[in-house]
């Protein structure tokens, strides 16, 4: 393994949240006179912190959304995780092989601490992480893109930016781990892969992520995107 972290994003990369999560932000701005698809709440908030929510719809309607808004949203996503939320296929199998390689990992999110942790408990991915694994864009402020989460975490575990691996689904989370100066490899199965730009690699399914990181994969490069995994 040629890095001494690798820097999990949730929604989406661990956990099948996006989709549910996305089609509850739609309907709930659509109720609130702010009509929003599904394919808007993608294209606009995938990856995004709640700020980033909250400062799109005033900068666009000039009006901001209510107070409470954070937590009616969250209450809402959650029972729809409760009854439908899986971790990403093969997601486990890869925590299970970095841990017996003794590979440290971590998970830095958008997404809310409580959020993080209810949905890892719901997929049963809870236990692969401990309380100092978890980081949460509440720990810093500013959410993707800025790198300040992904900076933070690397920080926060004594490993420099340039030992890190980043796995990101998201065009902000990319845009954040280059600017941390991290190498991120870009999980496009959600993600149309062009969207994912500027990455080392790109995957479509979480058990090619093993081969990628090991040493054999090759250097580090960058530049459009590096090799693309498709295969099994």
């Amino acid at each position: 393994m040629r890095y001494d972290l690798v820097i999990f994003d949730n929604d989406g990369v661990l956990v099948d949240s996006e989709p549910i999560s996305n089609r509850t932000l739609a309907a709930y701005l659509t109720e609130l006179g702010h009509p929003t698809t599904y394919e808007d709440s993608v294209r606009d908030y995938l990856g995004s912190a709640m700020h980033r929510i909250h400062d799109l719809v005033l900068e666009r309607s000039g009006r901001r959304l209510p107070e409470g808004f954070d937590e009616t949203f969250h209450q809402r996503a959650f029972d729809a995780f409760r009854a439908d939320l899986l971790p990403v296929d093969g997601a486990a199998e890869v925590l299970e092989r970095l841990a017996a390689d003794g590979v440290p990992y971590c998970v830095a999110s958008s997404g809310s601490h409580e959020r993080i942790r209810v949905t890892l408990r719901i997929t049963g991915l809870g236990g692969y992480f401990t309380e100092d694994r978890i980081f949460s864009s509440q720990d810093v402020g500013r959410g993707k893109p800025a790198p300040d989460l992904f900076l933070h975490t690397a920080a926060s575990l004594g490993v420099p930016p340039g030992r890190c691996a980043v796995i990101e689904d998201s065009p902000l989370g990319v845009r954040a781990a280059t600017a941390a100066g991290m190498d991120v490899y870009g999980f496009a199965a959600m993600t149309p892969a062009a969207k994912l730009a500027d990455t080392t690699a790109l995957f479509t399914r979480m058990a090619q992520l093993l081969e990628l990181l090991a040493p054999a994969a090759g250097p580090p490069r960058r530049g459009g995107h590096g090799p693309i995994a498709t295969q099994s």
